[in-house]
């Protein structure tokens, strides 16, 4: 959720043309990362489970990526982009080792 805060700050300031263009992008990729994680906790099985998450790093793969497009168009600065793609990769590394627990728990 704080990367998702961070996100919706950062893109305020993106021309208002962007509006439904990568600031849109961006910001649908944001929420789609806590989403997925929500609906993949509900679901009845881990591997259901192991799915969402597998969407979530998807969506964060797809926002790192348009992050670094804001910033080659010149909408993010180097100091935004870092701190956003800091916080990105944090939440990919616990997304990972809960897919790891998940994948160890299924094998048991």
């Amino acid at each position: 959720m704080e990367l998702l805060k961070e996100v919706y700050q950062v893109t305020k300031v993106f021309p208002k043309e962007e509006l439904f263009g990568l600031t849109s992008q961006i910001r649908r990729a944001a929420v789609s990362i806590p989403s997925n994680i929500a609906e993949g906790h509900s679901r009845l099985s881990r591997k259901e489970f192991q799915y969402y998450l597998g969407n979530a790093r998807g969506s964060l793969a797809e926002l790192q990526t348009q992050i670094i497009i804001g910033k080659e168009l010149g909408f993010i600065g180097d100091r935004e982009m870092d701190d956003i793609i800091n916080r990105a990769t944090e939440v990919g590394r616990l997304l990972n080792g809960l897919l790891s627990s998940l994948k160890s728990a299924n094998k048991k």
